[in-house]
């Protein structure tokens, strides 16, 4: 936080802190209350930071990050936006490896040293991890032959077959490693268990164990004068670890009645049995706890540190990730692994309850007010949460952890998971076992995606898909966007115009003048033989048996569901051969659709598929003018309109270039798509940019496109729709058989669920303030009164703003949308209300007169 301090190497950024006497300084992310260091490890809730020296890292525990020369750290609360300047950083990119071995141990206590020298010694490949920088069960001596070791290490998930990745942190490199293991065996210890009482979070409040860890491992003490509030007689061994560091202990306050110190414990303090903390003191550290004696004693007693000791969990996040179950043992007072495991896997030493001796359950102190017995510390909830989603009547810990958010943060209930499960229990007078902790789900411990990425490799499998026009959209700056596998060009800017003023410019002239589209990406789908026509028949909703050669005719495919799976148009080459167009996403899912019934449901039929998008290139001439390009570019086809009519084809010559002419238009406007063989493509591309000079032809891009067609009401599947969509709710039932023939989805179409008039209904919108844009996705609401629940009626599916109309204009699909129209409905955002009237879709040339110029 702008200040300079000192440690040392082997330091952690909490000792450091500590040791600088800096226990506090960071803030609860929900209430803002003062908050420190509350445990040593990965399941800190309170002490996050942003390191933005010597490497980047937008948040994260300081009890995980060591200590280095020139570190620079800014506390964080855990919620809130990053800095301006984030995105700009370089993310550092993790190497990526793979390790195979026999035997994998996560955790190097003793009970995971014993069966990693036991397997090293019959000759097996042994790997060890260990999430601290060194070694738990015999420091950094133990080094037998046969076993790999990697400190600074973290298990991030257990899946099938054996496989682990292991998060490495060798600062500033990262490393994600992929581990195939035959055995793993699980040392994963366990997380020390909090108490909840009034005002636990308090700077100064810490686990009793990390106290001893930071004393012990850094020589770091956790206060002057420390308090130790327990429910367990071990927890009495930091009280006199602490005392013997010259450390005075006020006292000593354990909730059991009949507490005792062993006969051979020197007592360190006073022990108050079968008292509890009532409260504490302290503004931005704790400098006093008050006690509540059993007869209803009161005292006060001072200090600036107060370890907490509740009882230990065994930690089994990596085993209930992979399916493990757990059981209540009341030996043992914690939950403990009961089978389900896979057998390759097993968990061993206090992670299994081996050994964990005293240890009671004892989860809260009872009072009247528990809205400050703080459960999980980083999601701000305490017992009243849990107490109003029990009384609520929420019966499963899932449910409760769903409403309280407890276990959902940074450290995903590793010191709040079992301690709320004991409470609901408590409040729901179960067994202790009653209700488990929650499932735990990997990545156990949080990652950073850089490191999930890994380094960058370039263009890997998936092929990126450029058009026989590609070099010249790049020689003329054009702005790109990833369609399918496609790389279309989405806006072509002049100057310094941004996306929308070239958008604008665009659309104006493919209205007013002449526009040249790169329409390749199109999927193009062949479909040859005796039965073809019977096969598309059967797949689209429309008839095309009855399509005469030479004619072209728009078709909507459905799913069997009914719902509308892709568009396209079809033109029929001669007697048995058609070719059909997709959308740039569908084409290999259609292809795919296609085979499917044709080798699954009727391979009787004579009809043939083959994908043709790659041998064609395409471009598309739209506007008033449109066909003076083409006789400008020199053509031997008769292009009046007598001649040449809409929703028809020609083979002829232009530019001096065999080419398929077709009049299909998704603007509206007069147009022509010249399709070529595809490396003629930007030979024809240049021929008619050179035709369209004298009258400023403009190419564009997708997104003007899009306007168009919004312009004109043409839906996008994909956009107006969601795999929830019916023809008839898109205002095409014009295109839907309604003859006894058959065709996919048809069965579907007629279902009463289909036919409900208080379906999504394709709509227009025209914002009241017609210069005000809907955010795509809004949500539709029939008032505007902010009545919490609302009942939300549609969503925006395409929001722009139209050179032609002069004003912003959407498309949205709203439940009974056909009896809506020229009424008024809202879009709540967060920063306001907007009304919108509802209009047909169709806000251009709604007779269709400028189809032929």
């Amino acid at each position: 936080d702008g200040v300079d301090h000192g440690g040392f190497a082997g330091d952690t950024l909490a000792s450091a802190l500590l040791a600088n006497g800096i226990g506090g300084g960071f803030r609860s992310p929900i209430l803002g209350r003062p908050r420190g260091v509350f445990t040593s490890g990965v399941e800190e809730p309170n002490a996050f930071v942003e390191i933005s020296e010597p490497w980047f890292d937008p948040i994260v525990a300081a009890t995980m990050v060591p200590l280095v020369d020139g570190l620079v750290a800014e506390s964080r609360a855990g919620v809130g936006r990053l800095p301006s300047d984030a995105s700009a950083r370089p993310a550092p990119r993790a190497e990526h490896r793979h390790l195979h071995v026999e035997l994998l141990v996560i955790g190097s206590g003793h009970d995971g040293l014993y069966p990693a020298e036991e397997a090293a010694g019959r000759g097996e490949r042994v790997l060890l991890i260990e999430q601290r920088p060194t070694l738990a069960g015999s420091g950094t001596s133990w080094r037998p032959d046969g076993v790999d070791f990697m400190t600074n290490a973290t298990a991030l998930g257990v899946y099938d077959g054996g496989f682990v990745v292991v998060h490495e942190r060798s600062r500033p490199s990262e490393r994600l490693w992929h581990v195939r293991a035959k055995r793993v065996v699980l040392a994963t210890g366990g997380y020390e268990r909090p108490i909840a009482f009034a005002d636990n979070d308090r700077p100064g409040t810490m686990l009793a164990n990390a106290a001893s860890e930071y004393l012990r491992g850094f020589g770091v003490a956790a206060g002057t004068r420390v308090v130790l509030f327990t429910a367990r007689s071990p927890a009495y061994g930091v009280a006199s670890l602490v005392a013997e560091a010259g450390i005075e202990v006020a006292a000593i306050v354990d909730v059991r009645l009949h507490a005792r110190f062993p006969a051979s414990f020197d007592p360190p303090a006073e022990l108050f049995s079968g008292w509890t903390i009532a409260g504490t003191e302290g503004a931005v550290r704790i400098r006093a706890v008050h006690l509540a004696g059993p007869g209803g004693e009161r005292r006060t007693v001072d200090c600036d540190a107060l370890l907490v000791s509740g009882g230990w969990n065994p930690n089994l996040a990596l085993w209930r990730s992979i399916g493990g179950g757990v059981r209540w043992d009341d030996a043992t007072a914690c939950f403990v692994p009961d089978g389900g495991g896979p057998p390759w896997l097993s968990v061993v030493g206090s992670a299994a309850g081996e050994a964990l001796i005293d240890n009671p359950a004892y989860w809260f102190v009872p009072a009247h007010d528990t809205s400050r017995h703080f459960v999980d510390l980083q999601r701000d909830q305490t017992v009243a949460d849990i107490e109003a989603a029990v009384h609520g009547g929420l019966r499963s810990i899932e449910h409760v952890k769903r409403v309280t958010t407890i276990g959902t943060a940074i450290d995903q209930g590793r010191t709040s998971g079992v301690l709320t499960a004991g409470i609901v229990n408590v409040l729901q007078q179960a067994a202790p076992g009653g209700q488990g902790p929650a499932n735990a789900r990997p990545p156990t411990t949080p990652v950073s995606f850089s490191v999930l990425a890994g380094p960058y490799r370039g263009t890997m499998l998936d092929p990126a898909r450029r058009t026989p026009m590609h070099p010249w959209h790049v020689a003329n700056d054009a702005v790109f966007e990833n369609v399918g596998q496609w790389k279309r060009p989405r806006y072509f800017p002049r100057a310094e115009e941004d996306m929308e003023a070239a958008v604008l410019r665009e659309c104006a002239a493919v209205r007013t003048c002449v526009g040249v589209m790169d329409a390749s990406t199109l999927g193009k789908i062949e479909i040859v033989g005796p039965d073809a026509a019977a096969f598309l028949d059967r797949m689209y909703t429309n008839r095309m048996s009855t399509l005469a050669p030479g004619r072209i005719r728009y078709g909507l495919l459905c799913g069997a569901d009914g719902m509308v799976f892709d568009d396209g148009v079809v033109m029929r080459l001669s007697e048995n051969r058609f070719l059909i167009t997709t959308t740039t996403g569908g084409a290999a899912t259609v292809m795919d659709h296609f085979e499917e019934w044709l080798q699954t449901e009727w391979p009787e039929l004579r009809a043939y598929c083959t994908s043709v998008t790659e041998q064609w290139a395409t471009i598309a001439i739209n506007g008033p003018r449109a066909r003076d390009v083409v006789a400008a570019a020199g053509t031997d086809v008769d292009l009046a309109v007598e001649a040449f009519p809409f929703m028809s084809w020609r083979n002829g010559v232009v530019a001096d270039m065999a080419a398929r002419i077709a009049r299909v238009s998704f603007s509206g406007e007069l147009a022509y798509e010249i399709n070529v063989a595809s490396w003629y493509g930007q030979a024809m591309w240049e021929a008619v940019m050179t035709a369209g000079e004298g009258l400023d032809i403009a190419p564009y891009g997708t997104e003007t496109m899009h306007v168009l067609r919004a312009e004109k009401g043409f839906p996008i599947v994909g956009q107006e729709t969601d795999g929830t969509v019916t023809p008839h709710d898109l205002g095409m039932s014009w295109i839907v058989r309604t003859d006894d023939s058959d065709f996919v989805g048809r069965r579907s179409l007629r279902r009463a669920d289909a036919t409900r008039t208080d379906r999504k209904h394709l709509v227009g919108l025209l914002p009241t303030e017609s210069d005000v844009l809907l955010p795509e996705g809004a949500q539709i609401v029939l008032d505007d009164t902010g009545r919490i629940p609302m009942r939300m009626v549609g969503h925006v599916t395409s929001s722009y703003r139209s050179a032609a109309l002069g004003r912003t204009f959407a498309l949205a699909m709203v439940a009974g949308g056909h009896d809506l129209m020229g009424g008024t409905v809202y879009a709540p955002l967060p920063e306001g209300t907007i009304a919108a009237k509802v209009t047909p879709p169709v806000f251009w040339d709604r007779e269709g007169a400028r189809r032929d110029g």
